[in-house]
């Protein structure tokens, strides 16, 4: 069984974003980072990382609430932040190139209240006219529901905790440990879930 198999042509990739607030429309995005995953020996593992710091948009707000949370300087120059438009581009250019490779149609966006973060890249794709999205329009797999049937919690930090996981707080709301503490959370619940491979069809569409 490979990837493409075991969801249905369609390839998981887990993807966290640091904001300046809560509304996608007019809140900007600071940082984006996605963690790809590979199938090895019938197992879901986190592979690959990657992650830009981003300059927000001119049309966008930033909340102080938010900043005091996440702990980011937006303009600071340490951060090498790229414009909003470039980092989108890279990011939907890194996953058509892993689509390619995995002999996948199309993107799930996974994440931890995975709408939020879909709602988001869905907005700066349309504010700067980026095309070619390669994540459902619609269908997300949302870590934190998976979490609340499968461990009883959706927090990210006790479902972790009860998954096995190492969850270090003093890390948490830096894009790139969110993302890489739910693709292991994300995998663990994958792994010890009750799949039949007899539920492996022929045609993607069935």
């Amino acid at each position: 069984m490979e990837l493409n198999d075991r969801f249905r042509g369609y390839l998981p990739v887990v993807l966290d974003l640091e904001t300046g607030g809560v509304d996608p429309h007019n809140h900007a995005i600071l940082e984006i980072a996605i963690v790809f995953l590979d199938w090895q020996d019938d197992t879901l593992q986190p592979g690959k990382h990657r992650r830009w710091a981003v300059l927000p948009h001119t049309d966008t707000n930033i909340e102080d609430a938010s900043l005091d949370l996440i702990g980011i300087d937006p303009f600071d120059p340490a951060r090498n932040a790229q414009l909003e438009e470039t980092c989108l581009r890279e990011c939907f250019r890194s996953i058509r190139k892993r689509l390619k490779a995995t002999s996948c149609t199309r993107a799930y966006l996974v994440g931890h209240n995975a709408y939020f973060d879909h709602n988001f890249v869905r907005a700066a794709a349309q504010r700067n006219d980026v095309g070619q999205n390669p994540f459902h329009l619609f269908t997300v797999i949302d870590t934190a529901s998976l979490a609340a049937v499968h461990y009883g919690h959706s927090v990210l930090s006790v479902a972790c905790t009860r998954a096995g996981i190492e969850f270090d707080e003093s890390k948490a709301h830096s894009a790139l440990y969110d993302a890489t503490v739910t693709a292991e959370l994300f995998c663990t619940i994958v792994n010890e879930c009750n799949f039949n491979v007899n539920w492996i069809s022929t045609s993607i569409n069935d």
